[in-house]
């Protein structure tokens, strides 16, 4: 098949980190230990004010390298520039805590110590994780300042989630937990700031169907959702809006995205065909049963009455019915989990239901498929094109399969 080729994920990837100062600077702990067990390079700049609540010998002994303050600024040790050179540097800055102050500097472009110089002297896309009281963050100042940098294009925003804050208020301005700042990360370092995805819509199906019997037994599959939550992330980090559709799941929906949880395959099969005319991608990445009990009981039955054989009907064939119904702008993705030879199978259902591409995942192989963190694949499509995905963690899976999609115009 033309057109064979494949990825991996092997460059050297530098993480820039400022932290200012406010309570929250102690979650930064966590983002930096987890990006360098990945195999980051980081580099940590703290304002003077974030000393007060970390220490840059913490932030040092976590990153392996010296954690720089203004004191360093202002020495003339450096060749070059300490600013310039972190500039430069970095693939990708976060700014987290982003207290009150230190937004109203990034709004009007001031530059009046090593953090903000810094901003000034970079092009990489800058990643703000905002976190202050609730009556703070929803000063008219502070939101018209917030606004102000959405205009950006540079700047990726995270939103503030609600909950119980350090002064023991309860309501908006709390910071991204650390998980969602990672997972951030890693998509800027993967699309390097494209908002390819900005205007368009996408429908994602996630995680296994349960098919009940009686209330506490039913048909499933072990579908952890792990590939459409990934999907989901990547699709609104690249500036999609994301409309998820998932079966049971002990994760948290990311913030922006619009979920909806069902049960079983009517379920999302009548969510997901009233959510298709508003999407101009879908992707069938949901495990969905095959087969269910013909006659459920709304008690428990007794194993005494348990059947000896389960008599069994069809499910609805969703994939089937969204290609009847898409229309010529729209993209229909399907996945195919497979043991074994997995193209010919994947290849079939590509044709047979009508697809646009369709991924080919391995099941039968360690550290891949249902529940695991990672995977791989094989991307086909209707054009003949094919694109082998080496072992990689889910996420990149996703970012690689809108590249794909992208490039044959979604």
């Amino acid at each position: 098949m033309p057109n064979s080729q494949s990825k991996n994920e092997n460059l050297t990837k530098r993480v820039l980190i400022g932290v200012s100062g406010g309570i929250a600077a102690y979650k930064i702990c966590e983002v930096v230990s987890t990006l360098f067990k990945t195999g980051v390079e980081i580099r940590v700049i703290l304002t003077r004010s974030a000393q007060e609540f970390i220490t840059p010998l913490t932030l040092a002994t976590l990153s392996r390298h010296c954690a720089y303050t203004d004191d360093d600024f202002w020495q003339p040790i450096h060749s070059r520039p300490l600013h310039i050179e972190l500039g430069e540097w970095a693939d990708v800055f976060l700014i987290a805590p982003l207290t009150a102050n230190t937004l109203a500097k990034l709004a009007y472009g001031m530059a009046d110590n090593l953090l903000t110089n810094t901003v000034l002297a970079s092009t990489c896309p800058l990643l703000l994780a905002p976190a202050m009281n609730t009556d703070m963050w929803e000063q008219l100042a502070v939101q018209r300042n917030w606004q102000q940098l959405l205009t950006d294009s540079r700047y990726h925003c995270m939103s503030t989630a609600s909950g119980l804050l350090a002064c023991d208020r309860v309501g908006a301005g709390r910071m991204a937990e650390p998980r969602e700042i990672v997972t951030h990360i890693q998509s800027l370092l993967h699309t390097r700031g494209k908002r390819d995805l900005a205007g368009k819509r996408v429908l994602i199906s996630a995680g296994g169907t349960r098919e009940y019997l009686d209330p506490v037994r039913f048909i499933g599959n072990p579908s952890t959702g792990k590939m459409g939550l990934a999907l989901a992330q990547a699709a609104l980090h690249r500036g999609a809006s994301v409309t998820l559709v998932h079966g049971p799941a002990n994760w948290e929906v990311p913030l922006g995205v619009q979920a909806i949880s069902v049960i079983s395959a009517d379920q999302m099969q009548q969510v997901m065909l009233k959510s298709l005319p508003n999407a101009d991608a879908i992707i069938m990445s949901a495990a969905v049963a095959d087969v269910k009990p013909r006659d459920y009981s709304t008690e428990k039955l007794p194993k005494r009455s348990l059947p000896q054989t389960l008599p069994l009907e069809p499910v609805p064939d969703i994939v089937t019915q969204l290609a009847q119904l898409k229309k010529p702008h729209q993209r229909l993705i399907g996945f195919a989990a497979q043991t074994g030879d997995i193209i010919t199978p994947a290849l079939e259902k590509l044709h047979n239901k009508n697809l646009d591409v369709i991924v080919a995942n391995p099941i039968d192989l360690p550290d891949s498929g249902f529940g695991s963190d990672n995977n791989q694949a094989i991307f086909l499509d209707l054009q003949g094109h094919k694109l082998e995905i080496a072992p990689c963690t889910k996420l990149q899976m996703a970012h690689h399969l809108f590249d794909f999609v992208i490039s044959e115009g979604i």
